[in-house]
């Protein structure tokens, strides 16, 4: 039996090449990508984070998920366009309409990338690499932009490989290439190594990707606990858990989390988001069939300090009411005044929703609750996320960047 082959697709520099795509098209003589420019923050007043950059940017130092006033620091010429959610979310369904014509296994990953099951495409003569570079080019004609493909017989390393030189390129890591491709990098190019952990894996000696792979796991556990072994085995190549998120639903729980164009100074602006982000959470838990049983929300300051605090259900649910009336009373409990640059919600204490009890207050309480919710995901899986929006939506730039995470 022929092994699978993975692509992970991810499109350049998105929001940023989305944005140059639309003012071209609209009579912009100037194409975002080609100058120092980034997405995010407010312009007027010079606040807020960089979501995307162009790869001039990038040469300055500019990083995405910095301050913008940092950002300006390293470029004075940087210019800033404000994001466009909606737009994005437009452009974002029509890679994943292209992409079935080439596979009839896709799975999203995020609004920029997405997980494809390789597929005999006319012209590639049975050779997936070939397939990769069809589909990228015909992307890049059609749609206007430009992807990264990565190739692999899994999940994860597709992620990598197509994390490598960048933009419009199609790189493969199948396991015999891990040694000579993915063990001389830096640690902290690994998936799920953030900087904490690469801290301190430093402080263990261990610099490369090959360094933690050749690592004593026991040790590894004994530092970080079971994430000593998780990016152990991504070192190895080991994909014992596929790293889909939006698709697995384990007990370790489904949560959202997003990275704010600008500061949140007020609790009422944090409760408009925290409502979208509970409206994602619980969505997916219902197209997963699971319940809730545990509510926990995630705050991370402009110092970058971050925060977190949760609360057990009465009753384990799928609701965004409840979920979003929980994350609530949790910001509000943990909310010291600073400005917010990321908030995230994370339920946990997963079971089945076909399994539960209900006592008779709960069942009319939620009854109607949940005939909501189930139409206004019929809607938008028929007609796409925005088609059906909360009145209190309107008064943003539509929906914000979300980051899925379990």
């Amino acid at each position: 039996m022929m092994e699978k082959i993975i692509f992970h697709i991810d499109v350049n520099s998105a929001f940023l090449s989305w944005t140059a795509i639309k003012r071209l098209r609209e009579g912009d003589t100037v194409d975002l990508r080609t100058i120092p420019a980034a997405i995010g923050g407010d312009m007027s007043k010079r606040h807020g984070v960089v979501l995307a950059k162009s790869i001039p940017a990038g040469r300055f130092g500019v990083k995405t998920g910095e301050p913008i006033t940092d950002a300006l620091r390293k470029c004075a010429d940087l210019t800033l366009a404000p994001p466009e959610h909606a737009y994005y979310s437009q452009c974002s369904r029509q890679l994943l309409h292209l992409l079935g014509r080439f596979s009839p296994s896709i799975s999203q990953y995020s609004i920029d990338e997405c997980f494809m099951e390789y597929a005999p495409v006319p012209g590639d003569h049975g050779d997936c690499v070939q397939a990769a570079h069809i589909i990228r080019r015909t992307i890049r004609e059609e749609l206007g932009f430009t992807v990264n493909i990565g190739i692999s017989t899994n999940r994860l390393l597709a992620k990598m490989a197509s994390d490598f030189e960048k933009p419009d390129r199609v790189h493969t890591l199948f396991p015999s290439e891990i040694p000579a491709k993915m063990w001389p990098l830096p640690v902290r190019d690994l998936f799920m190594v953030g900087r904490s952990s690469a801290a301190r894996l430093e402080l263990l000696g261990i610099r490369t990707i090959g360094d933690l792979a050749h690592m004593d796991p026991a040790i590894l556990e004994a530092h970080l606990k079971s994430h000593g072994r998780t990016i152990w085995e991504y070192a190895n190549g080991i994909e014992a858990a596929r790293i889909d998120a939006r698709t697995r639903t384990d007990n370790k729980g489904i949560g959202n989390s997003t990275t704010l164009s600008s500061d949140v100074t007020t609790e009422e602006t944090a409760r408009r988001i925290l409502l979208e982000l509970s409206e994602s959470v619980a969505g997916r838990l219902r197209g997963s069939n699971m319940l809730a049983g545990m509510v926990s929300v995630e705050i991370k300051y402009s110092t970058f300090e971050s925060v977190s605090h949760q609360m057990q259900l009465t009753t384990p649910s799928q609701s965004t009411q409840a979920i979003y009336e929980a994350a609530v009373r949790l910001f509000h409990e943990l909310w010291n005044g600073m400005p917010v640059r990321l908030l995230g919600i994370r339920t946990s204490k997963l079971s089945d929703s076909q399994v539960r009890q209900l006592n008779l207050f709960d069942y009319v309480r939620n009854d109607k609750q949940e005939k909501l919710d189930k139409a206004l995901d019929s809607i938008r899986q028929k007609y796409g996320s925005q088609a059906v929006m909360r009145g209190s939506f309107l008064e943003e730039n539509g929906p914000r960047k979300s980051t899925p995470y379990d």
